[in-house]
Parts: C-alpha cells; sequence; structure tokens
C-alpha cells in the first residue's frame, strides 16, 4: 500500500528544501534526515510532488545521492531540472551533478 503525504511532514521538508541555496543540491536523504524523517527518503520525492501551485520551493536541487536527476532522460521534468540546475551554475554531465563539488552541507 502506498504511503499518503501528510501536511505536517510535507511542511517539514518543503521548509528544508527552501533552505537549500541556489547553487547547492542535496539528496533525497538528506533532505529526510535534515526534516526529522530518518530515513524516509522515498517519502520526499511524494511530498515534493504535492507543492501546491505557485510555490517557490526549489525542488529541482534535490536529486539522488549518487548525483543522479531522478527523472527520465529526455522527458520534460527532467530536462526542466537541468536547466534550473544549471542556470544556478550547477554543472550537469549525462545526468549526474558532482555531490563533491556541489553538495549543501
Amino acid at each position: 500500500m502506498e504511503q499518503q503525504t501528510e501536511p505536517g511532514k510535507d511542511q517539514k521538508i518543503w521548509q528544508v528544501v527552501l533552505a537549500i541555496p541556489p547553487g547547492k543540491v542535496a539528496s533525497y536523504g538528506q533532505v529526510a534526515d535534515m526534516a526529522g524523517l530518518g530515513r524516509q527518503a522515498r517519502y520526499i520525492g511524494r511530498a515534493l510532488g504535492k507543492l501546491p501551485q505557485g510555490h517557490s520551493v526549489p525542488w529541482y536541487r534535490v536529486i539522488r545521492s549518487n548525483g543522479q536527476i531522478a527523472f527520465p532522460e529526455g522527458s520534460e521534468i527532467y530536462c526542466e531540472q537541468v536547466s534550473l540546475l544549471k542556470a544556478e551554475g550547477v554543472d550537469v554531465v549525462n545526468g549526474r551533478v558532482s555531490m563533491r563539488r556541489f553538495r549543501w552541507q
């Protein structure tokens, strides 16, 4: 059974993501940990998918722990994420970001 999102948890996640500075990225697991959710990295993607219309949360700064973009390569959302990251000076090569260079904290 798929876990449903919870408004309180979602708000915590969104607050952490809002704190990621431009030009930096964080992993789903890092966001979960910082939001006090322990090892619930998969929950992060669901919560970001529930962002309300017109939000200002920089969802695109959250990527997999290995630096990989989570969306299918070539998809519209993948291209949007890559474009937004590059606009902030984050190098994306073959769908990956150097976590050593761009990881927040």
